[in-house]
């Protein structure tokens, strides 16, 4: 059933914020009826304003008749009513299910979709259409530097996102990070370009690469068009980013066997950031790096994380120690089923 929702807020952003908001007056209603719209608002903890917008609509649809004694359901609002209760339940089990995950995450919101995308038949699609649907909702109006992670994940969010998401905003998109000497289309310098295509933002590149040594990298920031990029960087209000599993991620960096053996040692699980950490969260190995620190979320506006399937559960569940409580993760039933399991 909750797959099916991903489709309809695919198509229709909010419609199930709205239906959930309609089917939930509607109850109070018919709990309380006649009622008014003050005495309702306040039953439901919400402003009148809101009341009055979504008993129009009932009214309009002949869900609800109004009168000088209050509002009373009809009967085909008791119809509706009866109807949509089980696939409420249905919805609200999985809203309680993603709040369950960020409580036990100890971050502000999950959202889960359908599916295990590290499974052979997986796919990475759903997550990045639910991205998408939080970043319509949560970025805020006006202008936005968005700093990008790179990686597969980050590369299909990119794909999935639409101009819509430049209504009302201004959006420049930079990369978290420099290269990692991986497939150049899922560079962070790739996916920002990709993700300000496809939104008809602004983009800038930083081409610098992320292995170096510390006397190595720090010269770089005086280059002048190294460190206007890096101020753009830094004055990011919002961050979007994947976690990795330690070892997939240290192949990926082509890094030495001894210092993987290292990470082995060590029992690293997850890498985020240039960060390799344990599955207690504590950091085993860093790496130097410019760009976006974990450090710096805290001060964020928005962080989006996107990471799923079973395969990452464990990598997942370690970050979120270190993660800013702010966080928004978007993640899949695989993962999700094996941290709610622990």
């Amino acid at each position: 059933m909750r797959e099916d929702w991903q489709w309809v807020e695919a198509i229709m952003p909010q419609m199930v914020t709205k239906l959930t908001s309609r089917f939930r007056v509607l109850q109070g209603i018919a709990s309380t009826q006649p009622v008014g719209r003050r005495t309702l608002a306040a039953n439901l903890n919400s402003s009148e304003r809101a009341i009055r917008t979504t008993t129009d609509a009932l009214a309009e649809l002949g869900f609800i008749r109004m009168s000088v004694k209050g509002m009373q359901i009809t009967g085909s609002g008791q119809q509706l009513l009866r109807g949509l209760t089980p696939v409420m339940s249905d919805l609200s089990g999985w809203q309680q299910r993603e709040q369950l995950l960020a409580d036990k995450l100890h971050i502000a919101h999950c959202t889960i979709v359908p599916g295990d995308s590290t499974a052979p038949t997986g796919s990475l699609l759903a997550m990045a259409q639910a991205a998408r649907q939080v970043l319509a909702d949560q970025l805020p109006v006006g202008k936005s530097i968005v700093a990008v992670m790179g990686g597969h994940t980050m590369a299909t969010v990119a794909a999935a996102l639409t101009p819509a998401l430049s209504v009302n905003r201004q959006l420049l998109f930079v990369p978290a990070r420099g290269g990692v000497g991986e497939s150049p289309a899922i560079q962070a310098n790739a996916v920002s370009a990709q993700m300000a295509q496809q939104t008809n933002g602004q983009f800038r590149s930083l081409f610098v690469p992320e292995q170096l040594t510390t006397a190595t990298y720090k010269p770089l920031f005086a280059e002048p068009a190294i460190h206007a990029v890096l101020q753009l960087i830094a004055q990011s209000n919002v961050v979007i980013h994947g976690i990795g599993q330690a070892f997939v991620m240290a192949q990926r960096r082509n890094m030495a066997p001894h210092v993987i053996a290292d990470l082995t040692a060590a029992h690293a699980v997850g890498e985020a950031f240039g960060y390799f950490f344990d599955a207690e969260g504590h950091v085993v190995s860093k790496f130097p790096r410019i760009g976006v620190e974990i450090a710096d979320l805290a001060a964020k506006e928005l962080v989006v994380a996107v990471a799923g399937g079973a395969e990452k559960g464990a990598a997942i569940a370690a970050y979120m120690h270190l993660a800013p409580a702010s966080t928004w993760l978007i993640t899949d039933e695989g993962a999700a089923d094996f941290v709610l399991k622990k």
